[in-house]
């Protein structure tokens, strides 16, 4: 999303910055960006398909691996049924325009209902609110942080993030701003990070415990009779039963349990109310926990009553020059889905058409009818981003088949029989389809290949729908409708298609013709981006039909407040494990890049005084986490910074693992905190996995049993 300058030479990228005449950006850029010319001439980024034989990957051409990948999906599918070969889509196909809109062709032809994605070990939570209380999966609210004088935050760090389900280039910038001119920012974290610093105060909050603090909140503009709901009066229904939930949770009963004082979240609570304009914010720590769906439902039922959503300076909704929620131009994303079909296994339900990723492990390793025995990876590592990664990598070398779409042979893609790689990010276009849904201002740019391609190299789409359509062919024969139109689709492209998107979107001509309107031809005359200015209440018209109203009080929601009930009564006995991330990390995907992993180890337990004397750990000794999931050694790093009874360690690390070809990243290989994750543990309302507040115990390396940190 933000705008970047490249000076060019015979291939070679000289000099990276950022773009002062970006609109949005306005010249802001993060180490990740300097990175893109590392990872486009990088020696082990993969320029041609590779197949794993018995003496190691040997490169095969396209038309080859095309062939076989089509060949052997359809002959798995044809012994063991469609739901034999599996899917799973990671993180960076969010990044990368062909991906958005082609990924989903070969999922359709895949016919399978074993899908997964990053997204339940991420964001789940806050599009299962949004479709329970909006009507769709991804209306979803993004602070209005350039326009606010009170911003709360619940497990975010936009400063490491960039703003993550809110597009906010230059974020240290916005926040400050929010201080210069009297406004506040409140940060709640287990971790003192690097946005506390930008903050006006934080305050620590025990992992998992994020939603009986918004629940106090919210008893507390009850109480005071302060509910206000502004532009969506008229417009919600269950104002009177979420008052009523609330009324069970006083400051002074929650208060032992968030280790927040009742002073002061009373202090807060009047702030917030006393706000001309304030938004409420919760991201990774607040989402991935095991109430991640009830904290993000109140994260948007207290922005509706405080008079603060869908209103400038508060939680607004974006209107994306490509919008993606309307059918129009053939780019609409369905509203969402939930419980249509369950898992083989342990039976949860889908969500958006995709399972927990919670469940591929066991899914390939319990024997029977609908076992997945194959599996496509797209752009995703998840044997180091999902739940007992240990389990997974395990899980993966008993498969029929895989094949992965990724430059890089890694911790999950050696496990491959196929390797497909596709173009670098410098040898393909650009259009931010999904950020803009997110932004914090609406704004549209198109940015063109710095690099022509290699003759004969295929992108991620190209890939897609070349597997599709050899699937298709098989099935049903070479001239079948289904096939000529998949031969069609691939001389059609992404830009093109991106095109008609524009055009059909709100600032473009419509079927019109003859009007005035944003094309891609436009934005190609203005490389740095068109500005089409600052979020506008909208959401009256963005509700979807079918829904058209806001339930503050969604009915799994209501019911899963028992399950947060009965947890009051449970005290920790162990550490509690959360995780982290760095500016110079992107997940695991960049770790090859020297430039970003350069520096002193950060890769480390991050320890609070008072528990590392416990467990007799002194600065830079080696210590052993043990879950109920695995173990993992590391060095310990003791900072205030941290609070009592929590310990925390990095995300995407974990490189040592046999066959990983990534030379930096082997180098600053590190160990994997999803090897300590559990994958039986999940927010059981939406699916969603743990990665914050999972039960760890602590030792000396070497030890043979740790030490309670809460003993």
């Amino acid at each position: 999303m933000c705008g970047i300058t490249l000076e060019v030479h015979a291939n070679k990228v000289l000099a990276t910055r950022g773009d002062e005449r970006d609109p949005f950006s306005q010249g802001h850029i993060c180490p990740k960006a300097t990175a893109l010319s590392d990872l486009h001439d990088d020696p082990d980024r993969l320029r041609q398909p590779m197949r794993r034989e018995r003496g190691g990957f040997t490169p095969i051409s396209w038309d080859e691996a095309l062939n076989e990948a089509a060949e052997r999906i359809h002959g798995l599918q044809q012994r063991h049924g469609n739901d034999a070969m599996a899917a799973y889509l990671g993180n960076p196909n969010i990044h990368n325009m062909g991906a958005m809109l082609f990924g989903p062709v070969i999922l359709r032809a895949l016919r399978s209902k074993n899908r997964f994605s990053a997204t339940s070990v991420d964001q789940l939570p806050h599009m299962f609110a949004a479709y329970h209380m909006f009507g769709h999966q991804l209306l979803l609210p993004v602070p209005d942080v350039d326009r606010t004088d009170f911003l709360l935050m619940l497990g975010a760090n936009p400063l490491a993030s960039n703003g993550s389900l809110m597009s906010a280039p230059g974020i240290r910038r916005r926040l400050d701003a929010i201080r210069a001119r009297g406004g506040e920012v409140v940060l709640m974290d287990p971790r003192r990070t690097e946005s506390a610093r930008s903050a006006s105060e934080h305050h620590f909050i025990r992992p998992g415990s994020d939603a009986l603090f918004l629940l106090s909140l919210l008893h507390v503009v009850f109480a005071r009779d302060a509910v206000k709901l502004g532009n969506v009066q008229g417009l919600t229904r269950g104002l009177d039963e979420l008052r009523a939930v609330a009324k069970d949770f006083s400051p002074a009963f929650t208060a032992v349990h968030t280790g927040v004082s009742v002073v002061a979240l009373e202090s807060i609570a009047s702030r917030l109310l006393a706000a001309r304009r304030a938004a409420v914010y919760g991201r990774m720590g607040a989402s991935t926990q095991r109430f991640g769906g009830l904290c993000a439902w109140l994260v948007y039922a207290l922005n509706a009553v405080t008079g603060n959503l869908d209103r400038e300076g508060g939680a607004m909704f974006t209107q994306p020059a490509l919008d993606s929620l309307k059918a129009a131009g053939g780019f609409g994303v369905g509203r969402g889905s939930h419980g249509r079909w369950r898992s083989r296994v342990r039976g949860l339900p889908e969500f958006g058409g995709e399972l927990p990723v919670a469940v591929l492990a066991e899914e390939i390793l319990t024997a029977g009818t609908g076992q997945i025995r194959g599996l496509l990876t797209m752009a995703g590592n998840p044997v180091l981003s999902t739940p007992n990664g240990a389990q997974l990598d395990r899980a993966l070398a008993k498969l029929d088949l895989m094949i992965s779409v990724d430059p890089y042979i890694n911790e999950t893609t050696r496990h491959a029989h196929l390797i497909l790689p596709p173009l670098s990010p410098l040898e393909r276009p650009h259009y931010d389809l999904a950020l803009h849904l997110l932004a914090v201002r609406n704004t549209a740019k198109f940015s063109e290949p710095t690099f022509t391609p290699p003759a004969g190299a295929l992108d991620d789409w190209q890939v897609h729908v070349g597997i599709a359509r050899r699937l298709a062919a098989l099935r049903n024969g070479r001239l079948d409708k289904e096939v000529l139109r998949l031969r069609a689709l691939e001389t059609t492209g992404p830009e093109r298609m991106l095109d008609v998107g524009l055009r059909m979107g709100p600032y473009g001509s419509g079927a019109n013709l003859l009007r005035d309107g944003l094309t891609l031809k436009k934005l190609r005359e203005n490389p740095h981006g068109e500005d089409f200015g600052a979020l506008q209440p909208c959401l009256r018209e963005r509700l979807p039909d079918a829904h058209g109203y806001v339930e503050l009080a969604p009915a799994p929601m209501i019911a899963d407040l028992e399950r947060l009930r009965a947890s009051m009564g449970e005290e920790a006995q162990t550490l509690q494990l959360v995780g982290r991330r760095h500016v110079r990390s992107n997940n695991s995907w960049l770790h090859n890049s020297e430039r970003l992993m350069k520096g002193r180890d950060r890769c480390t337990a991050l320890l609070n005084p008072v528990d590392a004397a416990r467990a007799g750990v002194a600065q830079g000794a080696q210590v052993t986490l043990r879950s109920r999931t695995g173990e993992i050694t590391l060095s310990a790093e003791l900072t205030d910074d941290i609070m009592p009874g929590v310990v925390s360690v990095p995300h995407g690390f974990g490189h040592a693992r046999d066959g990983v070809q990534l030379r930096v990243a082997s180098e600053y290989a590190g160990v994997s905190v999803n090897d300590l994750t559990d994958e039986l543990l999940l927010d059981t309302l939406t699916g969603n996995a743990v990665l914050n507040g999972v039960p760890v115990e602590l030792s000396l390396a070497g030890d043979a049993k740790g030490e309670s940190a809460a003993s």
